[in-house]
């Protein structure tokens, strides 16, 4: 089934604010852009390239060998500058012959270019010594000239190794470095304008915010539609994505699938892992450490744990790859055979769950993170995440150590209304969550997808009349919250300008 016509752009304000400063800067500029598969780099620079179209000499390296690609750029940069010629032979003999000459014809030009080199890691791969050449000609003439560079690349693991690192002939030189992360979650209000906070929440715990992957969903159909469509259709073409992201860094997936699968299915300690995956417990500890190189896997740490604290959980942070392996992968032989129904039993039984689990507490935890400096929480959190011991557990935590300042909060992601309970258990839980210091206050949070009863609201007012405290704590209030109100906020704080500092003494 072919994609869907190309989503609308939305989103990415702050990186095309950054490449239009680039542009208006009256220095040479250098921008390094990349990002994982997908993600949508070319699509920005085509975005921004059509407010200077005159400008900009685009030019994308392909999978062929060095001498076709160095012909091809040569033939590029003549045309750009020469465009009433007819000349079809140019041919430059070196890599460094034609930065040099970029940098003669950008010089007689008399006005500023911009030169975008897309798909920079097939250059790597096939001609090397093309990094070494535009090193030369950055330091020697281009970093004084009048031109913006912009390299991209999808390979994250070739393009941090040849680029970015201390041992690559760039290193230092670019003015900018912008990896370009999937949209966040109230980018979908912008696309999905006619779906409700529900089905946009359930989109994302699908595919996430890469856009590509938003090329599948028909914004005019519903989300059961989209979602069976998406079963029975682009999974399939799809079922080959984990190994393409993978293969940036790891030649050989087969373990690090099994990994990804038990943690998909809920294993996040190591001991857990190693017994789902029934793998060595060595290799389970060195294909984590890979993985979190990824940065498809991270390791999470209670936030109300000692600093030092060893006790950590691992997850996937990839909302389609953590979709794709819960759900997909065990049914893909049957999706292959065009056996679909017990895939849709399976989500028809656990997606609720799934959905409350991951990614309504995401969401919850971003709200959180921006909220006390809106005026919307008392307290501004400085860090944000889960917390847990061996007695308790709360899905959405806000510490600030500094002002000793606590928010606990309840995800419930139910369309039920959340009952009174709910707000009495989290309080229950408030002394084995405690970090060890003293006076703290704290502030308890309830995030219902489905609002609450009268009950729960009475337990509020009863809690902001008469607070509860601790041995090391007291309470500083209660907010309840809704989706609707999530989503709203979410929404206008994500397009809300950068203001500027008050004045800072120096």
């Amino acid at each position: 089934m072919p994609a869907q016509p190309s989503p609308p752009f939305v989103g990415r304000k702050r990186e095309m604010a950054l490449l239009e400063d680039l542009w208006q800067s009256p220095q040479a500029a250098f921008l390094v852009l990349y990002g994982r598969r997908r993600v949508g780099k070319t699509r920005l620079l085509w975005e921004w390239m059509q407010k200077h179209p005159e400008d900009v000499l685009y030019w994308a390296a392909e999978p062929s060998s060095e001498s076709d690609q160095r012909r091809a750029f040569s033939q590029a940069v003549y045309r750009f500058f020469h465009p009433n010629s007819t000349e079809a032979s140019v041919y430059y003999p070196s890599w460094r012959a034609a930065f040099e000459a970029l940098a003669d014809l950008a010089a007689q030009r008399g006005r500023r270019v911009a030169l975008v080199i897309d798909e920079f890691t097939y250059l790597l791969e096939h001609g090397p010594q093309a990094a070494g050449a535009l090193q030369h000609a950055w330091d020697q003439r281009l970093s004084r000239s009048n031109i913006m560079l912009v390299i991209s690349g999808s390979h994250l693991g070739m393009m941090v190794r040849d680029v970015l690192s201390p041992q690559a002939p760039l290193y230092g030189r670019a003015t900018a470095a912008l990896r370009l992360r999937p949209l966040p979650y109230p980018a979908t209000r912008e696309a999905f304008p006619n779906y409700s906070p529900e089905a946009r929440v359930a989109l994302y715990a699908v595919v996430g915010g890469v856009p590509a992957y938003w090329a599948y969903w028909n914004p005019e159909k519903d989300f059961n539609d989209n979602l069976t469509t998406f079963i029975t259709h682009a999974a399939l073409s799809l079922s080959d994505e984990p190994r393409f992201l993978l293969q940036d860094y790891i030649r050989e997936t087969g373990n690090y699938y099994a990994i990804l699968s038990a943690i998909a299915r809920g294993a996040h300690t190591p001991a857990d892992i190693r017994r789902a995956s029934d793998l060595p417990a060595g290799h389970v500890s060195r294909y984590l450490e890979i993985l979190r190189e990824t940065g498809y896997v991270e390791r999470r740490r209670s936030v109300t744990s000692p600093p030092n604290s060893r006790q950590g959980r691992y997850h996937l942070t990839d909302p389609f790859l953590r979709f794709y392996f819960r759900f997909i992968s065990p049914y893909r032989s049957q999706i292959a055979a065009g056996v679909h129904q017990p895939l849709l039993e399976e989500l028809r039984h656990h997606l609720l769950a799934f959905i409350g689990s991951y990614t309504w507490e995401e969401i919850a935890r971003l709200w959180t993170l921006h909220a006390g400096s809106r005026g919307a929480l008392p307290f501004q959190a400085s860090q944000v995440g889960a917390a847990w011991t061996r007695a308790a557990q709360v899905d959405v935590v806000g510490i600030n150590r500094r002002e000793r300042t606590l928010i606990l909060g309840e995800c419930k992601w139910s369309p039920e209304p959340v009952k009174a309970d709910v707000l009495r258990k989290l309080v229950a839980r408030t002394k084995a969550i405690l970090p060890s210091e003293k006076n703290w206050r704290v502030h308890f949070v309830v995030f219902a997808r489905g609002g609450w009863t009268r009950g729960l609201e009475r337990e509020t007012e009863e809690m902001r009349a008469k607070p509860p405290s601790g041995e090391r704590w007291k309470a500083a209030g209660v907010t309840l919250v809704d989706l609707k109100t999530v989503d709203d906020q979410l929404w206008r704080w994500h397009n809300e300008p950068l203001q500027p500092s008050e004045a800072i003494p120096f």
